[in-house]
């Protein structure tokens, strides 16, 4: 079962060697990150990073993800350093980058891709009701990016108040509260609906222990930081 989430975005400019000079404007953000997902670590817990991509994938701990299109030679795997396809998509990349920052190499995190549907994954289904199991989720989502006049999509009214929402929610720790209209967070360029989706339909009406640890828009992008954990 699924026993703990930490939510993180994941803006390449989280990793140093992309945001060059401006890397240090980015450290409160990335000492957010780096807690969530330590304060998520239990002995025996297995990590799923959860994130958007092309298409809808089960990705095993040797999966690699790749900075080079940003104009680094960085990669990355999710949890093993042993030999494995290059097939992470931007959002489990950043993801298998942030752990990699908290945990160190080799925490045998796995993880999953949603496609533009947002379908829910069976695999991931099906782990999360087994109560043999325990797995923390790395939810990987950023808000709009339509925060500002300066922001990659320009201000739209709309993003202050739905980055609001999905703030409050992660704050409340209120799995039944996370759902998004994707119609609308597609307009406002908000890359995690479609994560946050998942994670209610997986947790439910479950009230968690909350710590929201981030909430700004740096950029005019907005990023959310929480972790949940349980009773």
């Amino acid at each position: 079962m699924i026993s703990a989430v930490a939510f993180c975005p994941h803006p390449p400019v989280l990793v140093p060697e992309v945001a060059q000079g401006a890397a240090a404007e980015l450290d409160t953000l990335r000492s957010a990150c780096r807690a969530a997902i330590t304060r998520v670590v239990r002995p025996g817990r297995q990590f799923v990073v959860l994130g958007a991509g092309p298409y809808p994938a089960w990705h095993e701990a040797n999966a690699r993800g790749t900075l080079a299109g940003y104009g680094v030679p960085v990669e990355v795997s999710l949890g093993s350093d042993e030999p494995g396809p290059l097939e992470l998509p931007l959002s489990l990349t950043i993801g298998a980058w942030l752990l990699r920052a908290a945990l160190g190499p080799g925490c045998g995190a796995v993880g999953c891709s949603l496609g533009p549907s947002g379908a829910p994954d069976p695999v991931l289904a099906s782990a999360a009701e087994d109560p043999t199991r325990d797995f923390a989720l790395v939810a990987m989502g950023d808000g709009s990016a339509r925060r500002s006049v300066s922001a990659p999509g320009y201000l739209d009214e709309r993003a202050a108040p739905f980055d609001a929402e999905v703030a409050g929610a992660l704050a409340a720790g209120a799995g039944d509260r996370l759902s998004v209209d994707v119609g609308l967070a597609d307009e406002l360029l908000a890359a995690g609906s479609r994560v946050w989706n998942e994670v209610a339909r997986l947790v439910g009406a479950r009230t968690w222990s909350a710590d929201l640890l981030y909430d700004d828009a740096p950029y005019g992008v907005g990023y959310l930081v929480a972790a949940w954990t349980g009773p």
